[in-house]
C-alpha cells in the first residue's frame, strides 16, 4: 500500500504545483519558441526577460561536434555551445504585447542587434532586430511550441 499512498502524494503535488504556477499566458512570451532553425525559452530574469537557445534543429556541425558559437568576435567565448546560450536580454514591456529595449545575438554571424518582440492575434511572436532604428533591420516569426 505504501506505493500506492506515495503515487497518490505525487499526483497532488503535480496537480497543486500546475494549479499555483498557472498556465503560460497568452499575453507574455514566456515559453518555448519554434524559430524555424532551434527552440528558444523566453523567461524572467530579474524585472526583465531573457531567452536561450534550448535546441537545436542541427545540434551537431560538419565534424560531428556539438555546435558552437564560433563566429563570436570574442575568441574567448567561440568554443561555448551554442545549446543554452543566451540569445535575447534586457526586454520590457512597452505596451499592449510588445517587449522593447532588448538586444538579440545572431550566432550565424556574432552580432548583436537592437530588437523588439511583439505578440500577433494568431499566438506568434513577431521579433525585429534592427541597427539604429527599426526601420533597418529583419524581422522573423516565432510560433509557440506544442
Amino acid at each position: 500500500m505504501p506505493q500506492a499512498n506515495s503515487a497518490a502524494v505525487a499526483a497532488w503535488t503535480a496537480a497543486l504545483v500546475l494549479f499555483f504556477a498557472g498556465p503560460i499566458r497568452a499575453d507574455t512570451p514566456i515559453g518555448i519558441w519554434e524559430t524555424g532553425e532551434s527552440h528558444v525559452e523566453i523567461y524572467r530574469c530579474g524585472e526583465v526577460f531573457c531567452g536561450r537557445i534550448v535546441t537545436l534543429d542541427e545540434p551537431l556541425d560538419d565534424d560531428g561536434k556539438e555546435r558552437t558559437d564560433r563566429n563570436n568576435p570574442d575568441p574567448v567565448l567561440r568554443s561555448r555551445p551554442l545549446i543554452g546560450l543566451d540569445l535575447i536580454t534586457g526586454f520590457t514591456r512597452g505596451g499592449d504585447n510588445e517587449w522593447v529595449g532588448g538586444t538579440i545575438y545572431d550566432p550565424r554571424n556574432g552580432k548583436t542587434y537592437k530588437c523588439r518582440m511583439s505578440l500577433q492575434e494568431d499566438g506568434s511572436l513577431k521579433v525585429r532586430g534592427y541597427v539604429a532604428i527599426p526601420l533597418f533591420g529583419r524581422t522573423v516569426v516565432w510560433t509557440r511550441a506544442e
